[in-house]
């Protein structure tokens, strides 16, 4: 029988934003009606903020406005067994400035959900922790 050689690994903050830029969906949990909810949207990174649509007038707006969230991404080798992880929380807000509004079209995100989802959301990474897990040699 082999030793499992695999290891956990702090990530630093920096590579932990630049791990998140590397994927497309992410999933944002925060409250609702109490509750806690997760919902996964798709997003861009831009100056250093998460950035995702969704209809303004939807229950997910409504419920993260002005709101403290976590967001958190992940990547997965199952066959390996390896992976990271990263998670941020932060305040959200949504994107009201109209010059913000139109570079934020201009970066291309387009919802993968189905419906219109005009409305940006920005979250900015206040706390960001990150693990990975590797194989060892």
């Amino acid at each position: 029988m082999q030793p499992d050689r695999r290891h956990l690994e702090e990530i630093p903050r920096d590579e932990c934003l630049r791990l998140i830029a590397t994927v497309p969906v992410g999933r944002i949990i925060y409250t609702r009606q109490a509750l806690p909810a997760v919902e996964l949207v798709n997003f861009a990174m831009h100056d250093g903020d998460i950035v995702f649509r969704t209809s303004s007038s939807g229950k997910l707006a409504a419920a993260i406005r002005g709101a403290i969230v976590a967001f958190e991404v992940d990547q997965l080798d199952r066959a390996a067994r390896t992976g990271w992880s990263v998670t941020t929380i932060g305040p959200s807000c949504e994107v009201s400035d109209p010059d913000d509004d139109e570079r934020l079209r201009g970066i291309g995100l387009t919802s993968w959900a189905p419906g219109g989802r005009e409305h940006f959301v920005r979250i900015s990474p206040g706390i960001v922790n990150g693990w990975m897990l590797r194989s060892g040699s």
